[in-house]
């Protein structure tokens, strides 16, 4: 069985999708500490003036907040501002109306944190693509783990039954890659080809939401969900 875990993102870029597209379960990995920077509440658009953010505001944040934890701050109208923000920019692309479908069913519902709306527009998408009906979706707060680090992440994977784990390139820096293979779990880091599309506002870029490549190429951008894996050897020999 292979196994993605990683911390919910807000609409996040193609990449991610593409691990849970190999998947047979995902993990939403969001009883750890959240980061200010990180994509739990944010993530890139392409725009006439270059890369913009859409970012989910929080509320009053303390230090070692959990991402399940952190709370919406909707003292502002930040979705008004988001549906704006996709208009402006993409509403002469092709599959202008299926991308604003997805984004106003997730924006019309309230969310308390941030892992709820994150969670949220990964379902949504998957919903779109067909991602949910070969890989089932599960939480780490659910298992109960009081490890940290590499162990945490080993030991969710021996609880679902994990037989490979996918990743992404930031791994390389925490995991024990020696101690998953004496427990007879493959480690494959994702081989990213950032396959090019048509996109609107210049230079083909990957590192924008997947709400891109619904916009412009509606379900055909399926097929530009097609990334493989390396194995983690491989993968630390070519760093």
């Amino acid at each position: 069985m292979k196994i993605v875990i990683s911390q919910p993102m807000y609409f996040p870029w193609v990449g991610m999708f593409e691990q849970i597209a190999l998947a047979d379960a995902y993990v939403h990995y969001s009883d750890v500490q959240f980061s200010k920077g990180s994509f739990s509440n944010r993530v890139q658009i392409k725009t006439v003036t270059g890369s913009k953010w859409l970012t989910i505001p929080i509320g009053k944040f303390k230090f070692g907040q959990l991402i399940n934890q952190v709370l919406v701050n909707n003292q502002s109208d930040w979705r008004e501002k988001h549906r704006r923000l996709l208009t402006e920019n993409y509403h002469q692309s092709p599959y202008f109306n299926d991308m604003m479908n997805i984004v106003n069913a997730v924006l019309s519902n309230d969310y308390k944190t941030i892992s709820e709306i994150s969670e949220a527009s990964i379902a949504s998408v998957c919903d779109y693509y067909q991602l949910n009906l070969q890989c089932k979706f599960l939480h780490s707060s659910k298992f109960n783990k009081t490890s940290s680090g590499s162990k945490r992440v080993l030991d969710i994977i021996r609880e679902v039954g994990g037989t490979e784990y996918i990743t992404g390139h930031g791994a390389k820096n925490y995991l024990d890659h020696t101690s998953f293979e004496q427990e007879g779990i493959k480690i494959s880091y994702i081989d990213y080809l950032k396959k090019p599309y048509k996109q609107l506002h210049g230079n083909f870029t990957p590192f924008v939401t997947i709400l891109d490549l619904i916009a412009n190429l509606g379900p055909e951008g399926r097929s530009f969900i097609c990334s493989g894996t390396v194995s983690w050897k491989d993968f630390l020999a070519n760093e």
